[in-house]
């Protein structure tokens, strides 16, 4: 008797990280107490561990040049240093963002 078929042990596919993943750089400016900016670190680490991104978080109570340019918007969401979305990010957007040729 032969064992199992190869496709019984195959592992359940999980998604590959972009070819460019890592040349992106994801930063999250977000405020302490800030419920949006919760749910935004949410969206940004889930997106970002799939796609293998690394991401960062930046407070603007601690950057006085954050807090002037963004204290409106937050949270903000940047790729690559620029501005990719604020107050909601929606994890296809941000996706498409990161396994596209960022323009």
């Amino acid at each position: 008797m032969t064992g199992m078929s190869p496709l019984f042990h195959r592992k359940p596919a999980r998604p590959q990280p972009s070819e460019h993943s890592e040349n992106h750089l994801v930063t999250l400016i977000r405020k302490p107490g800030c419920h949006l900016c919760d749910d935004a670190q949410l969206v940004v680490e889930k997106v970002c561990a799939e796609l293998g991104v690394p991401w960062e978080g930046k407070d603007i109570t601690e950057d006085r040049q954050l807090h002037d340019q963004y204290w409106e918007q937050i949270p903000v969401v940047l790729v690559d240093g620029r501005q990719h979305t604020f107050w909601r990010v929606n994890e296809e957007r941000l996706r498409k963002a990161l396994t596209d040729q960022y323009k």
